[in-house]
C-alpha cells in the first residue's frame, strides 16, 4: 500500500470508516496531543518514538486500570490509617494492663514477670 495513495483517489469510504473509528475512540485527539507536545519541545529529544511512546503511556493512565488502582490505593490508605488506630489503642491497653500489674505485684503481659519477682533455681553445687 502506497502512502500516499490516500490523497490521489480522493477519499476510500474503508478509510472514512476506519478515521470515524479512530476519532471516536480518542485515538486522534491523543496522537494530536502528543504531537503538539513534541512540536513544543523546546530541545526536541533524541529519539522521537520514544518520546511519543512515553506521551502516549502518560495519555492511557486515565484508563479503568489507573481509576481501579487510585481506588485500591484509597483502600489502602483507610485500612492503614484504621490499623493504626487499632495499634495505638492495644498498646495504651497494653501499658495500662502493666502499669496496673506492677502495682500488683502479678506478672505482666510485657515481660511475664513484675519487677521484683525472681525465680529460686537449685544450687549447681
Amino acid at each position: 500500500m502506497h502512502r500516499g495513495s490516500y490523497w490521489r483517489g480522493g477519499p476510500d469510504p474503508k478509510r472514512e470508516q476506519f478515521r470515524r473509528y479512530l476519532e471516536k475512540a480518542g485515538v486522534v485527539d491523543s496522537l494530536t496531543s502528543v504531537l503538539v507536545s513534541l512540536y513544543e519541545q523546546q530541545e526536541k529529544p533524541n529519539n522521537a518514538l520514544e518520546f511519543v511512546k512515553q506521551q502516549l503511556g502518560a495519555v492511557g493512565q486515565t484508563s479503568e486500570d489507573a481509576e481501579a488502582l487510585q481506588q485500591e490505593v484509597i483502600n489502602l490508605r483507610q485500612k492503614c490509617a484504621r490499623l493504626a488506630g487499632e495499634n495505638k489503642e492495644l498498646k495504651a491497653k497494653e501499658e495500662a494492663s502493666s502499669r496496673t500489674s506492677l502495682r500488683e505485684g502479678r506478672p505482666s503481659a510485657a515481660t511475664g514477670w513484675s519487677e521484683g519477682s525472681f525465680i529460686l533455681l537449685p544450687s549447681l553445687l
